[in-house]
């Protein structure tokens, strides 16, 4: 991958680092995890306010930048093309939950001092908005019963029951990182068996 000259020192030891984890490096993707881990949570929370759903969109940011490091240019920082693909996937989190979101308008900054701003503004559910919900969380629940029996229980805590990690973790006996991987990996599941069947949404 060919370094722009224009990128900071940070943004071309990410390129490094890309380079890195496209060969297949572990470390190199817990390297990048470890430097923008914090930022993105911080810009997340600002967005959602629950430090629960800022841990998930956190996770989720890395998952979906990690999978299209592909489409990724190194005309610009890997920094602006990761908050950017944070902010949009929490905005697609905003208006699905139709969350109630103030004090947005002044955007968020990121490490490299780029502003990116924030356009959530939601609707409460009408009546056939609350229709398509139901049926929504109706199909949910049947795709959930579709996942691996330690996957189904992980999901139905975790969204279904809304306990927090920590909850989950004493309740199951497990170790707070293995909870969040393996949501993680429930959810991709989840994306999956959607896209599979998102013609009968």
């Amino acid at each position: 991958m060919e370094v722009s000259e224009n990128l900071s020192d940070k943004a071309k030891h990410d390129l490094i680092l890309l380079d890195a984890a496209k060969k297949g490096s572990q470390s190199a993707y817990a390297e990048l995890m470890e430097r923008y881990r914090d930022s993105i949570y911080f810009m997340m929370f600002k967005m959602v306010k629950n430090t629960d759903d800022a841990d998930d969109l956190t996770i989720e940011a890395f998952g979906k930048a990690f999978s299209r490091l592909e489409q990724y240019s190194p005309n610009f920082a890997f920094s602006t093309w990761l908050f950017k693909i944070a902010s949009n996937n929490c905005i697609d989190f905003i208006r699905k939950k139709r969350i109630k979101v103030t004090s947005m308008d002044s955007g968020y900054t990121t490490d490299d001092g780029e502003i990116i701003h924030f356009d959530a503004r939601t609707d409460v559910h009408n009546p056939e908005e609350a229709i398509i919900h139901a049926q929504k969380v109706k199909m949910m629940r049947n795709l959930v019963t579709k996942l691996k029996p330690r996957y189904r229980e992980l999901v139905e805590l975790r969204y279904f029951d809304e306990l927090s990690y920590e909850e989950i973790s004493e309740a199951l006996n497990l170790p707070l990182g293995t909870v969040k991987a393996q949501l993680f990996r429930a959810r991709d599941f989840l994306a999956n068996m959607i896209e599979n069947t998102k013609e009968s949404i």
